[in-house]
């Protein structure tokens, strides 16, 4: 197993090239066949500050033993006893050692704790005789169970802690986690495996045991075993879920979520939302960049590049906006995962939701398909390999966006184009009609003309109106008429990818899209000094081509995912939207000019906030799922992303 980690030796001490250190769960005698030497290792290993080491039951029965106190030689302390009587250590130092450990040890602030039975949140960075119990036997009710062992109760399925607690002695068939704890006892004395736990990775190791060393009392527990358990890690409480809520993130340390809203999100969720084990993130909300001071513009890319270097930016990324749906895919390397990792009933490739955690696809055959499509790029690509994982979430636009919007274009834009393009065609013939009309008098004649000229636009208005919406749809029969393009790789097996910048994401989508270019369509972005004047006029060239070309407009993010500016953090995209497809957002006579001087006074303050605060929500949940926090804490997250979403805020922007 040290093998395997990395660890070298030297005079029985343990080094990591890395500077990685071990920590012993405990019992390092009885039942094995070379307790001695595993004495010596960890003794040296603690002395030399590569290791650290909490007492086991065993252990501490061993200690009674040196210490001449009667103790019944049983459970493997005989075979212990041999060993030493062969190969000897020296009584005072094993004594010394063995008493100088301390129950547990709490680690990385707070966030890791190491005990050998477990331990409750209310005693963790205590001391005292009781705790001592605790960490050495855990939760017991004093009477003995149908094999004659110690009745335990089951202390970690009340856990409710923030550290995640990793302990052992109560040995299971594979590593147990429920309520943000981990047992990792796989019962190697008796034929199971060896587990370690790699943190801040989270990544367990398991080596089978060479043999069996002794007869359990019992049969070592099983996944079917503890699935009452391990579901009761998934069940969702509305009791910790009500009220008014401040939850607490790495990036904003309060997030207040009302009450009221989180009710409406509650109904959203256990209404229309994907079954709830996939719902590990939602994703922010998306500001737009300040209204433009130049006459005829609503958007430009100067108040982004502005907004930017206000907050100390120096470096941003300009990506190519697609006109879609904002989708979020939870894909498996193999249908399995989705049992293993996130719990579901039944194998499955994955899931596709919506921003608000609806299902995207109502025929699952097309969601399939695509999901088959993604996990072989993802293979061939060789990125499941290289990022180290088995799932992944990743933050998409689908296309068209008639595949999620068909009844809002039915309903709303065809509607308003239908009746707009007919009210003036008939106004245009009434107002001609009226200038042939004899005896006109002269003020009236002069009213006409004057309303004509008003009026003239408006027809060309309709039609670049029905050409904006029209240019983002098409007929979905099937699954090569849909495009996937990933902007950001969130999440995989014990890691959130947001300590990579956002070139590290794009190059990962350009591979996808060598992979399977039909598929994923190419995603053109570039990067843009924000002192460099001819970068930033060069930036919006390309933005003008781009939007007058037809195109949705582009986001503008600073270069690294996450950025504390000098008022705090830092908005995570600001969008700039192009003057056409703003046609379709605010209506077709949008840009007249008694119109956009109306437009121009709205206000982002509420919808920026709304951007931080998801943002960090987003975030908080899946770093919770890839540290195995119970769902609920999971959900808390999600929630409040989905609460905030029922906020008043205008939804043109």
């Amino acid at each position: 197993m040290l093998d395997r980690l990395g660890y070298v030796f030297e005079e029985n001490t343990s080094r990591h090239p890395d500077g990685r250190r071990l920590i012993f769960v405990g019992d390092l005698v009885d039942r094995g066949p070379d307790s001695p030497n595993v004495l010596r290792l960890v003794m040296a290993s603690v002395a030399a500050g590569t290791a650290f080491c909490v007492p086991g039951n065993h252990d501490v029965k061993f200690l009674r033993w040196l210490n001449g106190k009667k103790v019944q030689p049983t459970h493997g302390l005989a075979d212990t006893i041999a060993q030493l009587e062969t190969d000897p250590l020296d009584t005072r130092d094993l004594i010394a050692f063995l008493d100088g450990l301390v129950s547990h040890y709490v680690f990385d602030a707070g966030r890791l704790v190491v005990a050998h039975a477990g331990i409750r949140e209310d005693m963790q960075g205590r001391g005292s005789g009781r705790i001592r119990e605790f960490c050495l036997y855990g939760d017991t009710t004093g009477e003995r169970d149908e094999y004659g062992l110690p009745e335990r109760l089951d202390w970690a399925r009340d856990y409710r802690g923030k550290a995640l607690v990793v302990y052992g002695h109560t040995p299971f068939a594979e590593p147990r986690w429920l309520n943000h704890t981990v047992n990792i006892d796989t019962g190697c004395c008796f034929g199971g495996a060896l587990t370690a736990l790699r943190y801040p990775e989270l990544e367990t190791i398991s080596i089978s045991a060479e043999r069996q060393y002794a007869e359990p009392a019992r049969p070592l527990r099983t996944d079917a075993e503890t699935e009452a358990q391990l579901a009761h890690d998934r069940l969702l409480d509305l009791d910790d879920l009500l009220g008014k809520r401040q939850v607490h993130t790495a990036l904003k340390p309060a997030v207040t979520v009302r009450e009221e809203n989180l009710l409406a999100a509650i109904e959203v969720m256990s209404r229309f939302a994907v079954d709830p084990r996939w719902l590990i993130h939602l994703p922010p909300t998306m500001s737009p960049c300040a209204t433009s001071a130049l006459d005829g513009w609503l958007e430009r890319p100067e108040e982004a590049f502005d907004y930017f270097r206000q907050q100390g930016v120096a470096e941003v990324v300009c990506e190519e906006k697609h006109m879609g749906s904002r989708a979020i895919a939870a894909v498996c390397r193999e249908p399995q995962v989705a049992i293993d990792r996130f719990g579901l009933r039944h194998p499955a490739r994955g899931i596709i939701y919506t921003r608000t955690g609806r299902p995207f696809f109502k025929d699952e055959s097309l969601q399939n398909g695509l999901l088959e499509r993604l996990a072989t790029a993802l293979e061939t690509s060789g990125l499941w390999d290289e990022l180290g994982t088995d799932w992944l979430c990743l933050d998409t636009e689908l296309m068209p966006w008639s595949m999620k919007a068909r009844d809002l274009l039915e309903t709303q834009y065809a509607a308003v184009g239908s009746a707009a393009s007919a009210h003036a065609a008939a106004l245009d013939h009434h107002l001609a009609e009226a200038a042939q009309a004899p005896h006109l008098e002269a003020e009236s004649r002069t009213a006409l003309a004057a309303l004509q000229t008003r009026v003239a636009p408006r027809a060309d208005r309709i039609d670049r109106y029905r050409a904006a919406y029209r240019h983002y749809c098409w007929d979905v029969v099937g699954l090569d008429d849909l495009r996937l393009a990933p902007f950001h790789f969130l999440a995989g097996e014990g890691a959130t990818f947001t300590d990579r910048d956002h070139p590290w994401h794009m190059a990962l989508a350009e591979r996808l899209q060598a992979a399977d270019g039909q598929l994923f369509p190419a995603t053109r972005w570039r990067r843009v000094t924000l002192d460099d004047p001819d970068q930033v006029a060069e930036a919006i060239r390309w933005w003008e081509g781009m939007t007058e070309a037809g195109g949705e407009g582009m986001v503008v993010k600073p270069l690294d995912f996450v950025v504390r500016g000098r008022r705090g953090l830092v908005q995570p995209a600001v969008k700039c939207r192009g003057r056409e497809y703003l046609r379709i957002i605010y209506g077709p006579e949008y840009d007249a000019p008694e119109n956009l001087e109306r437009l121009k006074q709205r206000g982002l303050g509420h919808k920026r906030s709304m951007a931080e605060r998801e943002f960090a929500l987003g975030l908080e949940a899946l770093t919770r799922f890839t540290a195995r926090r119970p769902l609920r804490e999971v959900h808390e997250c999600v929630l409040a992303v989905l609460a905030m979403e029922s906020e008043p805020v205008d939804p043109r922007l």
